[in-house]
């Protein structure tokens, strides 16, 4: 398959670097792309250094929904059979793509999830309240589109050419993963959940933290149920 690893990166100067080197040694024929998303640091001279990946540079920061939709964009155009999609933040291991894209190449599913909570592991699986929430979204999201999801929250996921075609045109903005999987699965599309092991990120810390968590929870239920009830797209 002709592959593109995604990587928005907003404010990632002490994190991306390393994250296309990971990427790069651990399978030279991907290509990468980093959605610079208007960061305001030196995230887009710091990836440029490596030489290793393609620089998408947003002229404002448009959030995590509108720069992978500019990576779906960028997959569609360029006619990759598969685009996944992989944070700037170190969270990630780079040798776990291969499970994704096993899945894909197999014909198993659409899209590829990497799950923290397919299975009991010893790993980072994030604060307690937002394991809370993830167990929320996941008991509402399966009920919603009768698919078991068990990390809807996962930004680490692999689409083949049919899904990228429809998510380059049509993504959701304010609350990207959760919304993505009501919106994918409404339109028939087949999810398949792989167990992953994510690390703690090294530089910066999440916006989305205490209490947020709790209002962002809040939100992002209202979000998914508003989403629901669209009409298929999809024929």
């Amino acid at each position: 398959m002709k592959v593109l690893i995604i990587v928005p990166a907003y404010n990632e100067e002490k994190n991306i670097v390393e994250s296309i080197e990971n990427l790069y040694n651990e399978n030279p024929e991907w290509d990468i792309v980093v959605i610079n998303d208007g960061s305001t640091d030196k995230t887009a001279q710091a990836a440029n250094s490596t030489q290793k990946a393609f620089i998408v540079n947003l002229p404002c920061n448009l959030g995590i929904g509108g720069a992978v939709q500019t990576g779906f964009v960028f997959a569609r155009n360029y006619g990759y059979d598969a685009a996944v999609q992989y944070d700037g933040d170190g969270q990630h291991i780079a040798s776990e793509i291969h499970k994704l894209l096993e899945l894909l190449e197999n014909g198993d599913c659409d899209v590829a999830i990497g799950s923290r909570f397919a299975y009991k592991h010893d790993g980072w699986k994030s604060s307690f309240l937002r394991r809370i929430g993830i167990k929320v979204f996941e008991i509402l999201n399966s009920a919603l589109i009768m698919q078991r999801i068990t990390d809807n929250t996962s930004g680490f996921r692999a689409y083949n050419r049919q899904a990228i075609e429809f998510v380059s045109r049509i993504y959701p903005t304010d609350y990207p993963e959760p919304e993505a999987v009501i919106l994918l699965g409404k339109n028939s599309f087949k999810f398949k959940e792989v167990p992953v092991v994510m690390k703690k990120r090294q530089w910066g810390r999440s916006s989305i933290v205490g209490m947020k968590s709790v209002y962002y929870m809040l939100k992002v239920i209202l979000a998914i149920l508003i989403t629901s009830i669209r009409k298929k797209i999809r024929k």
